[in-house]
């Protein structure tokens, strides 16, 4: 009995051997499982994968057709006219960030391309209406996106995420009916007063745009400070390191997308209708009913005009411009509405 027993046990081992050795063949067999997968133009080629440290194969499977690629850094950068060299490593390293950044997040650079067929143009317009340089163009776009509503957890907002304080500074109307910060005409107009403000007292754009992100006076604090007269000696928060370069950054992919493998058709891109502009000169109770009146929807007028915080607007000294839009895809038919 106990030699049956023993030839029975033998023969399971045996046979549960083979199951595993049979089973192991065919799990090397295969190629997604036990094959490191190398990235080709057609199917992936294999080499033989790592092993994990008991032994079994480590199982690493990308992708057919995946592709990750380094960006080359310039020896040299242009902005406003100057040119920066980038020879320091500290310098490239701090472009080279920005650069992989942008480059490699698709979907946000995606947005930006299409968001600035839109706006670019008029931005610059203003820009060079008022002596600031075109380059400053790409500011807003690190700042907010060029999303006329976005606001920061310190509350400035806009285009130019201007505060409520600086944008009184300069010009703007902010209460609770009318935010002018959200305006993307006059904001950009109170930003180009800022800019040429900051080169007066920096005397060079670039430590313009660095003053940008941490304010006039923090900016001119550092550089007594640390005794320096340029940002790219200055030793700053993580933010403010990252901030020129990540202008720059955007400013060369939107120069030359397809350099860096974007490939957006123009007529993919956002465009900016044709406008009515109607000028306000009395109170206005229900901005729905007005809306209505001129032929767009309440969500059509507040999109072109985001300024207005309130479903009234109520008219004192100032007179305000409203924009219309005249796109026939946005007209307001209230019998053509879906009813629930």
């Amino acid at each position: 009995m106990k030699n049956i027993r023993t030839q029975v046990a033998i023969q399971s081992v045996l046979i549960v051997g083979l199951l595993i050795y049979i089973g192991w063949q065919e799990f090397a067999a295969s190629p997604n499982s036990v094959k490191l997968a190398e990235v080709g133009d057609g199917e992936p080629s294999v080499t033989t994968a790592p092993r994990n440290l008991d032994g079994t194969p480590e199982v690493i499977v990308a992708p057919a057709g995946y592709k990750a690629f380094t960006v080359p850094i310039p020896q040299q950068i242009n902005f406003v006219g100057e040119t920066i060299p980038m020879q320091e490593p500290d310098l490239r390293e701090r472009l080279d960030r920005e650069i992989h950044v942008n480059a490699n997040w698709h979907s946000n650079t995606i947005l930006m391309i299409k968001r600035a067929q839109r706006w670019l143009p008029t931005i610059e317009r203003i820009l060079e209406e008022n002596g600031v340089p075109a380059d400053f163009k790409y500011l807003p776009i690190i700042e907010s996106g060029l999303v006329e509503y976005a606001r920061s957890p310190a509350n400035a907002v806009g285009f130019w995420q201007l505060l409520k304080g600086t944008a009184k500074d300069f010009g703007l109307e902010v209460n609770k009916e009318v935010d002018e910060r959200y305006d993307p005409i006059k904001s950009t107009e109170a930003a180009c007063k800022y800019l040429k403000k900051a080169h007066s007292k920096f005397g060079n754009w670039v430590n313009v745009a660095a003053s940008y992100n941490i304010g006039m006076r923090g900016f001119e604090r550092r550089l007594e400070e640390q005794k320096i007269n340029s940002y790219f000696d200055m030793l700053l928060n993580d933010e403010t390191a990252r901030y020129f370069f990540r202008l720059v950054s955007m400013k060369m992919i939107l120069e030359n997308p397809q350099a860096y493998g974007f490939y957006i058709d123009s007529k993919e891109g956002y465009y900016q209708p044709e406008f009515e502009v109607v000028t306000v000169t009395e109170t206005i109770d229900d901005l729905v009913e007005f809306a209505h009146t001129h032929g767009v929807s309440y969500k059509i007028l507040k999109r072109y005009n985001p300024w207005l915080r309130k479903p009234k607007l109520t008219v004192k000294r100032n007179t305000y411009q409203i924009l219309i839009s005249q796109d026939p895809a946005e007209q307001y038919n209230s019998t053509a509405q879906v009813s629930g």
